[in-house]
Protein backbone atom coordinates (compact mmCIF):
# COMPACT_ATOMS: atom_id res chain seq x y z
CA UNK A 1 0.00 0.00 0.00
CA UNK A 2 1.21 3.59 -1.14
CA UNK A 3 1.84 6.45 1.77
CA UNK A 4 -0.98 8.39 0.46
CA UNK A 5 -2.84 5.24 0.78
CA UNK A 6 -2.35 4.42 3.88
CA UNK A 7 -2.65 7.75 5.44
CA UNK A 8 -6.46 7.53 3.49
CA UNK A 9 -6.94 4.24 5.41
CA UNK A 10 -6.23 5.80 8.74
CA UNK A 11 -8.56 9.41 7.53
CA UNK A 12 -11.20 6.46 6.95
CA UNK A 13 -11.21 4.77 10.11
CA UNK A 14 -11.21 8.21 11.90
CA UNK A 15 -13.72 9.53 10.27
CA UNK A 16 -15.58 6.64 11.41
CA UNK A 17 -14.88 6.83 14.74
CA UNK A 18 -15.93 10.62 14.48
CA UNK A 19 -19.50 9.28 13.36
CA UNK A 20 -18.56 10.50 9.74
CA UNK A 21 -18.92 8.82 6.46
CA UNK A 22 -15.46 7.15 5.90
CA UNK A 23 -16.12 7.54 1.58
CA UNK A 24 -15.08 11.15 2.29
CA UNK A 25 -11.60 10.19 3.06
CA UNK A 26 -9.59 11.30 0.75
CA UNK A 27 -6.25 12.17 0.50
CA UNK A 28 -4.13 14.19 -1.92
CA UNK A 29 -0.47 15.87 -2.45
CA UNK A 30 -0.54 19.22 -0.17
CA UNK A 31 -1.54 22.21 -2.58
CA UNK A 32 1.41 24.09 -0.62
CA UNK A 33 3.87 22.05 0.72
CA UNK A 34 4.92 24.90 3.37
CA UNK A 35 2.15 23.43 5.27
CA UNK A 36 2.51 19.56 4.52
CA UNK A 37 3.05 16.81 2.29
CA UNK A 38 -0.61 15.56 2.26
CA UNK A 39 -3.75 17.08 2.78
CA UNK A 40 -7.36 16.57 3.30
CA UNK A 41 -10.63 18.09 3.12
CA UNK A 42 -12.82 15.12 4.26
CA UNK A 43 -13.70 17.70 7.15
CA UNK A 44 -14.72 20.45 5.12
CA UNK A 45 -17.41 18.31 3.18
CA UNK A 46 -18.81 16.58 6.22
CA UNK A 47 -19.08 19.72 7.79
CA UNK A 48 -21.62 21.08 5.00
CA UNK A 49 -24.27 18.35 5.75
CA UNK A 50 -23.66 18.33 9.65
CA UNK A 51 -24.11 21.80 9.75
CA UNK A 52 -21.00 22.54 12.12
CA UNK A 53 -17.79 24.29 11.46
CA UNK A 54 -15.25 22.47 9.63
CA UNK A 55 -12.50 23.65 11.66
CA UNK A 56 -14.46 22.19 15.17
CA UNK A 57 -15.07 18.91 12.39
CA UNK A 58 -10.99 18.90 11.74
CA UNK A 59 -10.34 18.77 15.17
CA UNK A 60 -12.49 15.82 15.89
CA UNK A 61 -11.16 13.68 12.83
CA UNK A 62 -7.69 14.64 14.34
CA UNK A 63 -8.51 13.51 17.69
CA UNK A 64 -9.37 10.04 16.26
CA UNK A 65 -6.45 9.94 14.12
CA UNK A 66 -3.49 7.01 14.12
CA UNK A 67 -0.70 8.83 12.53
CA UNK A 68 2.08 8.78 14.47
CA UNK A 69 4.59 6.47 12.86
CA UNK A 70 3.70 7.99 9.40
CA UNK A 71 3.35 11.82 10.17
CA UNK A 72 3.98 14.61 13.09
CA UNK A 73 1.17 15.94 14.64
CA UNK A 74 -1.44 16.83 11.67
CA UNK A 75 -2.30 20.07 11.55
CA UNK A 76 -5.38 22.38 11.05
CA UNK A 77 -5.33 25.01 8.45
CA UNK A 78 -7.78 27.30 6.53
CA UNK A 79 -11.25 26.61 6.95
CA UNK A 80 -10.23 22.93 7.67
CA UNK A 81 -7.70 21.31 6.08
CA UNK A 82 -5.97 18.54 7.20
CA UNK A 83 -2.15 18.86 6.74
CA UNK A 84 0.16 15.69 7.18
CA UNK A 85 3.62 16.43 7.37
CA UNK A 86 5.52 12.79 6.67
CA UNK A 87 8.60 11.56 9.39
CA UNK A 88 11.74 11.44 7.56
CA UNK A 89 12.06 7.65 8.47
CA UNK A 90 8.34 6.63 7.25
CA UNK A 91 9.78 8.33 3.72
CA UNK A 92 12.65 7.02 3.62
CA UNK A 93 10.70 2.83 4.20
CA UNK A 94 8.08 4.35 1.82
CA UNK A 95 10.63 5.36 -1.14
CA UNK A 96 13.31 2.46 -0.38
CA UNK A 97 9.87 -0.16 -0.78
CA UNK A 98 9.29 1.78 -4.46
CA UNK A 99 12.94 1.10 -5.20
CA UNK A 100 13.35 -2.46 -4.36
CA UNK A 101 9.41 -3.16 -5.96
CA UNK A 102 9.36 -4.23 -9.64
CA UNK A 103 6.36 -2.04 -10.46
CA UNK A 104 8.05 1.07 -8.82
CA UNK A 105 4.92 1.63 -6.43
CA UNK A 106 2.10 0.56 -8.66
CA UNK A 107 -0.78 -1.89 -7.34
CA UNK A 108 -2.67 -3.78 -9.51
CA UNK A 109 -6.40 -2.66 -9.66
CA UNK A 110 -8.35 -4.71 -7.30
CA UNK A 111 -11.27 -5.36 -9.90
CA UNK A 112 -9.30 -5.57 -13.04
CA UNK A 113 -11.27 -4.87 -16.41
CA UNK A 114 -11.65 -5.97 -20.22
CA UNK A 115 -11.43 -3.26 -21.45
CA UNK A 116 -11.15 -2.95 -25.85
CA UNK A 117 -9.67 0.05 -27.27
CA UNK A 118 -10.57 1.36 -30.53
CA UNK A 119 -7.58 4.02 -32.07
CA UNK A 120 -5.97 4.53 -35.35
CA UNK A 121 -8.42 3.65 -38.02
CA UNK A 122 -6.77 4.49 -40.99
CA UNK A 123 -8.12 4.38 -44.70
CA UNK A 124 -7.04 2.04 -47.31
CA UNK A 125 -5.90 3.26 -50.49
CA UNK A 126 -5.17 7.18 -48.90
CA UNK A 127 -1.67 7.39 -46.88
CA UNK A 128 -1.89 7.53 -42.89
CA UNK A 129 -1.96 12.06 -42.34
CA UNK A 130 -1.72 14.19 -39.05
CA UNK A 131 -4.94 13.93 -38.54
CA UNK A 132 -4.25 10.63 -37.48
CA UNK A 133 -1.35 11.14 -34.79
CA UNK A 134 -3.81 11.81 -31.89
CA UNK A 135 -6.12 9.11 -31.98
CA UNK A 136 -2.88 6.52 -32.61
CA UNK A 137 -0.66 8.36 -29.94
CA UNK A 138 -3.32 8.34 -27.20
CA UNK A 139 -5.12 4.86 -28.09
CA UNK A 140 -1.20 3.48 -27.54
CA UNK A 141 -0.55 5.25 -24.41
CA UNK A 142 -3.70 4.54 -22.45
CA UNK A 143 -3.50 0.73 -23.57
CA UNK A 144 0.05 0.97 -21.91
CA UNK A 145 -1.29 2.47 -18.38
CA UNK A 146 -4.04 0.51 -18.31
CA UNK A 147 -2.15 -2.83 -18.73
CA UNK A 148 0.42 -1.56 -16.22
CA UNK A 149 -2.46 -1.40 -13.86
CA UNK A 150 -3.78 -4.50 -14.47
CA UNK A 151 -6.23 -4.52 -16.84
CA UNK A 152 -6.40 -7.02 -19.72
CA UNK A 153 -6.66 -4.70 -22.72
CA UNK A 154 -7.42 -5.67 -26.67
CA UNK A 155 -6.18 -3.08 -29.43
CA UNK A 156 -8.44 -2.81 -32.44
CA UNK A 157 -6.99 -1.20 -35.52
CA UNK A 158 -11.09 -0.47 -37.23
CA UNK A 159 -9.50 0.03 -41.10
CA UNK A 160 -11.66 1.82 -43.13
CA UNK A 161 -11.48 -0.74 -46.74
CA UNK A 162 -15.30 -0.69 -47.43
CA UNK A 163 -16.08 2.57 -49.05
CA UNK A 164 -17.46 4.71 -52.01
CA UNK A 165 -14.12 5.56 -53.27
CA UNK A 166 -13.37 2.21 -54.34
CA UNK A 167 -15.56 2.27 -57.62
CA UNK A 168 -13.20 4.83 -58.44
CA UNK A 169 -9.98 2.95 -57.47
CA UNK A 170 -10.68 -0.29 -59.31
CA UNK A 171 -11.74 1.93 -62.34
CA UNK A 172 -8.58 3.54 -62.49
CA UNK A 173 -6.89 0.28 -61.75
CA UNK A 174 -8.33 -1.41 -64.45
CA UNK A 175 -8.00 1.91 -66.84
CA UNK A 176 -4.93 4.04 -65.71
CA UNK A 177 -2.60 1.86 -63.49
CA UNK A 178 1.05 2.20 -63.42
CA UNK A 179 2.16 -1.42 -62.36
CA UNK A 180 6.04 0.10 -61.44
CA UNK A 181 4.83 2.94 -59.72
CA UNK A 182 2.37 0.75 -57.28
CA UNK A 183 5.70 -1.72 -56.31
CA UNK A 184 7.99 1.71 -55.51
CA UNK A 185 4.98 3.36 -53.73
CA UNK A 186 1.65 2.26 -53.58
CA UNK A 187 -0.42 4.81 -51.70
CA UNK A 188 0.65 7.09 -54.24
CA UNK A 189 -0.33 5.07 -56.96
CA UNK A 190 -3.70 4.80 -55.45
CA UNK A 191 -4.10 8.29 -54.16
CA UNK A 192 -3.20 9.19 -58.02
CA UNK A 193 -5.63 6.45 -59.28
CA UNK A 194 -8.55 7.90 -56.63
CA UNK A 195 -7.82 11.46 -58.47
CA UNK A 196 -7.30 11.23 -62.03
CA UNK A 197 -10.55 9.12 -62.10
CA UNK A 198 -12.13 12.08 -59.59
CA UNK A 199 -11.51 14.47 -62.34
CA UNK A 200 -12.92 12.28 -65.06
CA UNK A 201 -15.87 12.04 -63.52
CA UNK A 202 -16.25 15.71 -63.24
CA UNK A 203 -16.05 16.36 -66.84
CA UNK A 204 -17.64 12.87 -67.76
CA UNK A 205 -21.16 12.68 -66.59
CA UNK A 206 -21.04 9.05 -68.18
CA UNK A 207 -17.41 7.71 -66.36
CA UNK A 208 -19.86 8.70 -62.79
CA UNK A 209 -21.90 6.15 -63.86
CA UNK A 210 -19.82 3.80 -64.77
CA UNK A 211 -17.19 4.35 -61.48
CA UNK A 212 -20.90 3.55 -59.38
CA UNK A 213 -21.06 0.30 -61.38
CA UNK A 214 -17.30 -1.29 -60.16
CA UNK A 215 -18.57 -0.22 -56.87
CA UNK A 216 -21.85 -2.44 -57.32
CA UNK A 217 -20.24 -4.98 -58.57
CA UNK A 218 -17.49 -5.13 -55.88
CA UNK A 219 -20.30 -5.41 -53.10
CA UNK A 220 -21.82 -7.77 -55.08
CA UNK A 221 -18.90 -10.07 -54.89
CA UNK A 222 -17.60 -9.53 -58.09
CA UNK A 223 -14.75 -12.02 -58.64
CA UNK A 224 -12.16 -9.40 -60.46
CA UNK A 225 -13.43 -6.48 -58.15
CA UNK A 226 -12.54 -8.12 -54.94
CA UNK A 227 -9.12 -9.29 -56.31
CA UNK A 228 -8.23 -5.64 -57.22
CA UNK A 229 -9.54 -4.79 -54.04
CA UNK A 230 -7.62 -7.02 -51.71
CA UNK A 231 -4.36 -6.11 -53.49
CA UNK A 232 -5.26 -2.15 -52.44
CA UNK A 233 -6.34 -3.23 -49.06
CA UNK A 234 -2.66 -5.42 -49.05
CA UNK A 235 -0.81 -2.64 -50.20
CA UNK A 236 -2.23 -0.16 -47.94
CA UNK A 237 -1.70 -2.44 -44.62
CA UNK A 238 1.84 -2.77 -45.30
CA UNK A 239 2.42 0.86 -45.63
CA UNK A 240 0.26 1.35 -42.72
CA UNK A 241 2.85 -1.26 -40.90
CA UNK A 242 5.97 0.24 -41.60
CA UNK A 243 4.87 3.84 -39.86
CA UNK A 244 3.49 1.29 -36.86
CA UNK A 245 7.02 -0.32 -37.03
CA UNK A 246 8.25 2.95 -36.70
CA UNK A 247 5.75 4.56 -33.89
CA UNK A 248 6.75 0.99 -32.19
CA UNK A 249 3.05 0.55 -31.92
CA UNK A 250 0.81 -3.08 -32.29
CA UNK A 251 -2.79 -4.12 -32.43
CA UNK A 252 -4.34 -7.54 -31.05
CA UNK A 253 -7.11 -6.97 -33.98
CA UNK A 254 -7.50 -5.09 -37.33
CA UNK A 255 -10.19 -5.58 -38.79
CA UNK A 256 -12.16 -3.36 -41.26
CA UNK A 257 -15.36 -2.23 -41.87
CA UNK A 258 -15.81 -5.26 -44.86
CA UNK A 259 -15.44 -7.87 -42.30
CA UNK A 260 -18.88 -6.82 -40.68
CA UNK A 261 -20.79 -5.98 -44.58
CA UNK A 262 -22.86 -9.90 -44.26
CA UNK A 263 -24.21 -8.85 -40.48
CA UNK A 264 -25.57 -5.17 -41.71
CA UNK A 265 -28.95 -6.43 -43.65
CA UNK A 266 -29.76 -9.13 -40.85
CA UNK A 267 -29.23 -6.41 -38.13
CA UNK A 268 -31.33 -3.93 -39.70
CA UNK A 269 -34.18 -6.32 -39.83
CA UNK A 270 -33.24 -7.24 -35.95
CA UNK A 271 -33.88 -3.64 -35.09
CA UNK A 272 -36.60 -3.47 -37.24
CA UNK A 273 -38.35 -6.78 -35.73
CA UNK A 274 -37.59 -5.51 -32.07
CA UNK A 275 -39.32 -2.28 -32.79
CA UNK A 276 -35.67 -0.59 -32.21
CA UNK A 277 -35.46 1.13 -35.30
CA UNK A 278 -38.67 2.09 -37.78
CA UNK A 279 -39.52 3.21 -41.29
CA UNK A 280 -39.20 6.73 -42.17
CA UNK A 281 -39.84 7.57 -46.11
CA UNK A 282 -38.29 5.06 -46.80
CA UNK A 283 -34.99 4.81 -44.95
CA UNK A 284 -34.52 3.20 -41.50
CA UNK A 285 -33.86 5.11 -38.91
CA UNK A 286 -33.68 4.62 -34.87
CA UNK A 287 -35.58 7.54 -32.66
CA UNK A 288 -34.56 8.21 -29.37
CA UNK A 289 -37.66 10.26 -28.32
CA UNK A 290 -37.01 9.35 -24.78
CA UNK A 291 -33.61 11.13 -24.92
CA UNK A 292 -33.68 14.96 -24.80
CA UNK A 293 -30.84 15.49 -26.44
CA UNK A 294 -30.87 12.89 -29.25
CA UNK A 295 -34.80 14.02 -29.35
CA UNK A 296 -34.59 15.49 -33.17
CA UNK A 297 -31.45 13.45 -34.26
CA UNK A 298 -32.31 10.34 -34.99
CA UNK A 299 -29.87 7.98 -35.95
CA UNK A 300 -30.15 6.63 -40.05
CA UNK A 301 -29.20 2.73 -40.47
CA UNK A 302 -30.01 2.21 -43.81
CA UNK A 303 -30.54 4.74 -46.61
CA UNK A 304 -33.34 4.89 -48.74
CA UNK A 305 -31.77 3.50 -51.88
CA UNK A 306 -30.62 0.45 -49.44
CA UNK A 307 -27.32 1.82 -48.50
CA UNK A 308 -25.50 1.21 -45.05
CA UNK A 309 -23.63 4.02 -43.16
CA UNK A 310 -21.15 4.08 -39.93
CA UNK A 311 -23.62 3.39 -37.55
CA UNK A 312 -24.84 0.64 -39.45
CA UNK A 313 -21.52 -0.75 -39.38
CA UNK A 314 -20.86 0.58 -35.36
CA UNK A 315 -23.36 -1.36 -33.83
CA UNK A 316 -22.68 -4.75 -36.00
CA UNK A 317 -18.77 -4.37 -34.80
CA UNK A 318 -20.18 -3.76 -31.32
CA UNK A 319 -22.00 -7.07 -31.17
CA UNK A 320 -19.22 -8.61 -33.06
CA UNK A 321 -16.58 -7.67 -30.00
CA UNK A 322 -19.17 -8.80 -27.36
CA UNK A 323 -19.46 -12.30 -28.48
CA UNK A 324 -15.86 -12.62 -28.86
CA UNK A 325 -13.99 -10.53 -26.68
CA UNK A 326 -17.22 -9.66 -23.81
CA UNK A 327 -15.10 -6.72 -22.89
CA UNK A 328 -16.37 -4.74 -19.88
CA UNK A 329 -15.57 -1.59 -21.62
CA UNK A 330 -15.37 -0.66 -24.97
CA UNK A 331 -13.54 3.27 -25.75
CA UNK A 332 -13.69 4.46 -28.81
CA UNK A 333 -10.45 6.95 -29.63
CA UNK A 334 -11.49 9.56 -32.32
CA UNK A 335 -11.87 13.43 -32.61
CA UNK A 336 -14.44 15.29 -30.73
CA UNK A 337 -16.76 16.04 -33.83
CA UNK A 338 -17.81 12.71 -33.74
CA UNK A 339 -19.53 13.07 -30.11
CA UNK A 340 -23.19 13.30 -31.82
CA UNK A 341 -22.13 10.01 -33.54
CA UNK A 342 -21.09 8.21 -31.02
CA UNK A 343 -24.09 9.30 -28.48
CA UNK A 344 -26.84 7.90 -31.27
CA UNK A 345 -24.72 4.32 -31.61
CA UNK A 346 -24.37 3.98 -27.85
CA UNK A 347 -27.57 4.55 -27.25
CA UNK A 348 -28.88 2.33 -29.64
CA UNK A 349 -26.09 -0.13 -28.59
CA UNK A 350 -28.11 -0.09 -25.77
CA UNK A 351 -31.32 -1.04 -27.09
CA UNK A 352 -29.50 -3.82 -28.24
CA UNK A 353 -28.93 -5.17 -25.01
CA UNK A 354 -24.90 -4.29 -25.07
CA UNK A 355 -23.82 -4.15 -21.60
CA UNK A 356 -20.45 -2.96 -22.11
CA UNK A 357 -19.22 0.73 -20.58
CA UNK A 358 -18.84 2.88 -24.19
CA UNK A 359 -16.83 5.79 -24.00
CA UNK A 360 -16.05 8.26 -26.40
CA UNK A 361 -12.24 9.08 -25.93
CA UNK A 362 -12.41 12.53 -27.59
CA UNK A 363 -9.58 14.65 -28.55
CA UNK A 364 -9.06 18.22 -30.45
CA UNK A 365 -7.31 19.06 -33.60
CA UNK A 366 -3.81 19.69 -34.45
CA UNK A 367 -3.28 23.26 -36.11
CA UNK A 368 -0.69 24.73 -37.98
CA UNK A 369 1.10 27.93 -36.94
CA UNK A 370 -1.89 30.00 -38.85
CA UNK A 371 -4.29 28.62 -35.87
CA UNK A 372 -5.99 26.58 -38.79
CA UNK A 373 -6.47 22.83 -39.55
CA UNK A 374 -2.31 21.85 -40.50
CA UNK A 375 -2.13 21.34 -43.98
CA UNK A 376 0.28 21.76 -46.66
CA UNK A 377 1.36 24.84 -48.19
CA UNK A 378 -0.95 23.34 -51.10
CA UNK A 379 -3.71 22.81 -48.75
CA UNK A 380 -3.68 18.49 -48.70
CA UNK A 381 -3.36 17.04 -45.46
CA UNK A 382 0.31 16.53 -43.76
CA UNK A 383 1.58 13.22 -44.53
CA UNK A 384 2.51 11.15 -41.04
CA UNK A 385 5.18 9.15 -42.67
CA UNK A 386 6.87 12.53 -44.14
CA UNK A 387 6.26 14.31 -40.77
CA UNK A 388 8.06 11.59 -38.61
CA UNK A 389 10.96 11.53 -40.74
CA UNK A 390 11.12 15.30 -40.51
CA UNK A 391 10.92 14.99 -36.89
CA UNK A 392 14.11 12.35 -36.96
CA UNK A 393 15.95 15.06 -39.30
CA UNK A 394 15.34 17.99 -37.43
CA UNK A 395 16.37 15.88 -34.01
CA UNK A 396 19.44 14.14 -35.88
CA UNK A 397 20.64 18.20 -36.17
CA UNK A 398 20.46 19.08 -33.07
CA UNK A 399 22.26 15.76 -31.95
CA UNK A 400 25.06 16.24 -33.85
CA UNK A 401 25.33 19.89 -32.79
CA UNK A 402 25.51 18.28 -29.24
CA UNK A 403 28.02 15.85 -29.63
CA UNK A 404 29.64 15.44 -32.55
CA UNK A 405 32.21 12.71 -30.90
CA UNK A 406 29.30 10.00 -31.46
CA UNK A 407 29.07 7.61 -33.93
CA UNK A 408 27.22 7.84 -37.30
CA UNK A 409 25.03 4.99 -36.51
CA UNK A 410 24.35 6.14 -32.77
CA UNK A 411 23.76 9.46 -33.91
CA UNK A 412 20.68 8.03 -35.59
CA UNK A 413 19.27 5.84 -33.47
CA UNK A 414 19.23 9.00 -30.59
CA UNK A 415 17.73 10.72 -33.02
CA UNK A 416 15.22 8.12 -34.01
CA UNK A 417 14.42 8.41 -29.98
CA UNK A 418 14.68 11.86 -29.64
CA UNK A 419 12.31 12.86 -32.80
CA UNK A 420 9.44 10.20 -32.52
CA UNK A 421 9.26 10.61 -28.88
CA UNK A 422 9.43 15.14 -29.46
CA UNK A 423 5.62 14.57 -31.76
CA UNK A 424 4.38 11.89 -29.12
CA UNK A 425 5.15 13.71 -26.00
CA UNK A 426 4.05 17.53 -27.69
CA UNK A 427 0.53 15.44 -28.25
CA UNK A 428 -0.20 13.63 -25.46
CA UNK A 429 0.87 16.30 -22.67
CA UNK A 430 -2.04 18.34 -24.16
CA UNK A 431 -5.57 17.80 -22.52
CA UNK A 432 -6.89 15.44 -24.94
CA UNK A 433 -9.93 17.85 -25.60
CA UNK A 434 -7.46 21.27 -26.31
CA UNK A 435 -6.44 21.97 -29.67
CA UNK A 436 -2.81 22.79 -29.99
CA UNK A 437 -0.43 24.42 -32.39
CA UNK A 438 1.99 22.31 -33.93
CA UNK A 439 5.52 23.67 -33.07
CA UNK A 440 8.80 21.88 -33.99
CA UNK A 441 10.66 24.28 -32.07
CA UNK A 442 9.01 23.75 -29.01
CA UNK A 443 8.39 20.09 -29.48
CA UNK A 444 12.33 19.78 -30.10
CA UNK A 445 13.43 21.48 -27.21
CA UNK A 446 15.72 20.97 -24.08
CA UNK A 447 14.21 23.35 -21.68
CA UNK A 448 10.52 22.99 -20.86
CA UNK A 449 7.83 20.30 -20.73
CA UNK A 450 9.11 18.38 -23.52
CA UNK A 451 10.15 14.79 -24.43
CA UNK A 452 14.00 16.20 -25.09
CA UNK A 453 13.94 17.74 -22.02
CA UNK A 454 12.39 14.58 -20.06
CA UNK A 455 15.14 12.26 -21.91
CA UNK A 456 17.73 14.64 -21.02
CA UNK A 457 17.18 14.21 -17.11
CA UNK A 458 16.93 9.95 -17.68
CA UNK A 459 20.33 10.85 -19.90
CA UNK A 460 22.17 12.76 -16.62
CA UNK A 461 21.32 9.85 -14.38
CA UNK A 462 22.73 7.09 -16.39
CA UNK A 463 26.08 9.79 -16.80
CA UNK A 464 26.40 9.87 -13.08
CA UNK A 465 26.26 5.93 -12.52
CA UNK A 466 28.89 5.63 -15.50
CA UNK A 467 31.34 8.35 -13.90
CA UNK A 468 30.60 6.92 -10.48
CA UNK A 469 31.73 2.77 -12.61
CA UNK A 470 34.90 4.77 -13.70
CA UNK A 471 36.01 5.89 -9.95
CA UNK A 472 35.51 2.61 -8.89
CA UNK A 473 32.21 3.89 -6.18
CA UNK A 474 29.90 1.23 -5.61
CA UNK A 475 26.41 1.60 -7.11
CA UNK A 476 25.18 -1.68 -5.50
CA UNK A 477 22.99 -2.49 -2.41
CA UNK A 478 22.28 1.18 -1.57
CA UNK A 479 19.53 2.31 1.15
CA UNK A 480 17.79 5.37 0.73
CA UNK A 481 17.59 7.93 3.66
CA UNK A 482 16.07 10.77 3.69
CA UNK A 483 17.42 13.94 5.20
CA UNK A 484 18.00 16.66 3.40
CA UNK A 485 14.54 19.14 2.13
CA UNK A 486 15.56 18.53 -1.62
CA UNK A 487 15.68 14.65 -0.94
CA UNK A 488 12.26 14.72 0.55
CA UNK A 489 10.85 16.34 -1.94
CA UNK A 490 12.12 13.92 -4.85
CA UNK A 491 11.05 11.35 -2.89
CA UNK A 492 7.71 12.74 -2.50
CA UNK A 493 7.75 13.40 -6.00
CA UNK A 494 8.92 9.26 -6.79
CA UNK A 495 5.74 8.28 -4.21
CA UNK A 496 2.83 9.47 -6.47
CA UNK A 497 3.59 7.33 -9.20
CA UNK A 498 0.70 4.57 -8.74
CA UNK A 499 -1.61 7.35 -7.71
CA UNK A 500 -0.95 9.37 -11.19
CA UNK A 501 -1.29 6.04 -13.33
CA UNK A 502 -5.00 5.23 -11.47
CA UNK A 503 -5.97 9.47 -12.00
CA UNK A 504 -4.92 8.99 -15.71
CA UNK A 505 -7.38 5.93 -16.46
CA UNK A 506 -10.41 7.75 -14.58
CA UNK A 507 -10.70 10.62 -17.30
CA UNK A 508 -8.43 8.90 -20.07
CA UNK A 509 -6.04 11.86 -19.74
CA UNK A 510 -2.05 10.54 -20.25
CA UNK A 511 -1.49 14.49 -19.60
CA UNK A 512 -1.67 13.70 -15.88
CA UNK A 513 1.40 11.20 -16.45
CA UNK A 514 3.25 14.27 -18.42
CA UNK A 515 3.02 16.86 -16.25
CA UNK A 516 3.67 14.52 -12.82
CA UNK A 517 6.88 13.23 -15.22
CA UNK A 518 7.89 16.68 -15.98
CA UNK A 519 7.60 17.69 -12.35
CA UNK A 520 9.54 14.67 -10.96
CA UNK A 521 12.35 15.96 -13.62
CA UNK A 522 12.13 19.46 -11.97
CA UNK A 523 12.56 17.85 -8.78
CA UNK A 524 15.56 15.63 -9.78
CA UNK A 525 16.90 18.32 -11.19
CA UNK A 526 16.63 20.18 -8.13
CA UNK A 527 18.61 17.82 -5.74
CA UNK A 528 21.37 17.11 -8.23
CA UNK A 529 21.58 21.03 -7.83
CA UNK A 530 21.15 21.01 -3.97
CA UNK A 531 22.90 17.44 -3.13
CA UNK A 532 26.41 16.61 -4.50
CA UNK A 533 26.31 12.94 -5.26
CA UNK A 534 29.59 11.64 -6.02
CA UNK A 535 31.23 14.61 -4.26
CA UNK A 536 29.75 13.15 -1.04
CA UNK A 537 30.69 10.01 0.27
CA UNK A 538 29.42 6.91 2.40
CA UNK A 539 26.14 6.27 3.41
CA UNK A 540 25.15 9.81 2.08
CA UNK A 541 26.77 9.14 -1.37
CA UNK A 542 24.82 5.78 -1.69
CA UNK A 543 21.44 6.60 -0.30
CA UNK A 544 21.87 9.61 -3.09
CA UNK A 545 22.64 7.23 -5.96
CA UNK A 546 19.90 5.06 -4.60
CA UNK A 547 17.46 7.90 -4.85
CA UNK A 548 19.05 8.92 -8.37
CA UNK A 549 18.71 5.32 -9.36
CA UNK A 550 14.95 5.06 -8.43
CA UNK A 551 14.52 8.33 -10.31
CA UNK A 552 15.40 7.11 -13.62
CA UNK A 553 13.69 4.33 -13.65
CA UNK A 554 10.62 5.95 -12.50
CA UNK A 555 11.46 8.34 -15.83
CA UNK A 556 12.00 5.12 -18.11
CA UNK A 557 9.16 3.75 -16.76
CA UNK A 558 6.41 6.47 -17.04
CA UNK A 559 7.81 7.75 -20.62
CA UNK A 560 7.83 4.28 -21.61
CA UNK A 561 3.84 3.75 -20.86
CA UNK A 562 3.43 7.30 -23.36
CA UNK A 563 5.20 5.24 -26.27
CA UNK A 564 8.52 7.33 -25.75
CA UNK A 565 12.37 5.32 -25.46
CA UNK A 566 14.60 6.71 -23.90
CA UNK A 567 19.00 6.48 -24.98
CA UNK A 568 21.27 6.13 -22.49
CA UNK A 569 23.27 9.24 -23.47
CA UNK A 570 22.63 11.92 -26.03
Amino acid sequence: MSLQSLLQSRVATALIAAGIDPALAVVTPAADTRFGDYQTNAAMVAAKSLKKNPREVAAAIVAHLQVGDLSEVPQIAGAGFINFKILDAALSDAVNAVRLDDRLGVVPVADPKTILIDFSSPNVAKPMHVGHIRSTILGDSLTGIARQLGHHVITDNHIGDWGTQFGKVIYGWKHFLNREALEKAPIEELVRLYREVNALEESNPAIKETVRGELVKLQQGDEENLSIWNQAVAYSWKEFERLYGLLEITFDERLGESFYNDALGPLVERLLTKGIAELSEGAVCIFFRDIPALEDKPCLIRKGDGGYLYATTDLATLEYRQERWKPDAVWYVTGAPQQLHFHQVFAAAQRLGITSDLRHVAFGSILGEDRKMMKTRSGENVELGGLLHEAMERALSVVVEKNRDLPDAERHEIARIIGLGAVKYADLMQHRLTDYVFSWEKMLSFQGNTAPYLQNAYVRIRSIFRKAAESGVSTEENTIVIQAPAERALALQLLQFGEVLTAVLDDQRPNLLCLYLFELANAFHSFYEACPILKSEGDIRSSRLALAEVTARVLKTGLGLLGISVPERM
